[in-house]
């Protein structure tokens, strides 16, 4: 069989590469194999609890060696948005995440989520979700509850749809694409990560993408079979980690 012709990747960080202040075994030198054949890539996450920059180093402090460019994630998008709005935000998310937002004119980071209940109530202000994961891989290595459940509840007492700019939204991977200067060849992207909904789902198949699931970090028996149920042309695969998911690549 005639293996597929994949020109770049995006990779999901936290359960795909790492775990919390753990590398999945075998990652680094996978990072540094990929990095050496000269494939780009960059490393796309949803995160609201952590800046780029303190990304780029609690990932260099396990030997990855990134830099800034490689690393595009769910936080950047939501700021461009909010600018080309000119919204004033509330940010519900953990202060090492408000590094991003540093110019930006808020309301009270403080506030409770009624307050934005009531905003949105009050003043129709926009909801804007950085990303609707249920749950994420957490520092024991069990899983937790993500913001998705949070969004949703605001959706459903407000009426409102929240404006989501993080994986798996097409929009997301459009400007993923951009960055990676592969914006008019999504087909020959693939896509790795560890949850078969938030990184391979929805957008990443209205793009087109190889979607790879790899079994760490959230993934959990039984995923296989929801990446089956739109694999077309056989463009999906199940790897054991990210180690594996490279040497296919590029073999």
């Amino acid at each position: 069989m005639r293996r597929e012709i994949v020109k770049g990747l995006l990779i999901d960080l936290s359960g795909t590469i790492h775990i919390d202040k753990k590398e999945i075994p075998g990652a680094v030198e996978a990072i540094r194999k990929l990095r050496k054949s000269g494939l780009p890539y960059r490393f796309a996450t949803n995160t609201t609890k952590e800046s780029p920059q303190r990304l780029r180093s609690k990932l260099n402090a396990l030997g990855f060696d990134v830099q800034d460019h490689e690393i595009f994630t769910s936080l950047t998008a939501c700021r461009d948005l909010i600018e080309a709005q000119n919204l004033r935000p509330l940010l519900l998310m953990e202060d090492a995440a408000m590094e991003v937002f540093e110019g930006v004119e808020t309301s009270d980071p403080n506030a409770v989520l009624n307050k934005a209940f009531r905003l949105i109530m009050d003043s129709g202000s926009p909801l804007i979700a950085v990303h609707k994961a249920r749950y994420f891989a957490d520092k024991d290595e069990k899983l937790s509850m993500g913001p998705g459940g949070f969004v949703q509840a605001l959706e459903y007492a407000t009426g409102v749809t929240a404006t989501v700019v993080g994986k798996p939204t097409k929009r997301f991977f459009e400007l993923a694409l951009a960055d990676l200067g592969l914006k008019d060849a999504p087909e020959t992207v693939a896509m790795i990560g560890d949850d078969v909904s938030a990184d391979l789902g929805d957008g990443a198949i209205e793009m087109g993408f190889h979607r790879y699931l790899v079994k760490t970090g959230k993934y959990k028996e039984g995923d296989e079979e929801k990446l089956k149920i739109d694999n077309m042309n056989n463009r999906s695969k199940v790897f054991n980690s990210i180690v594996e998911a490279i040497d296919h690549v590029l073999q």
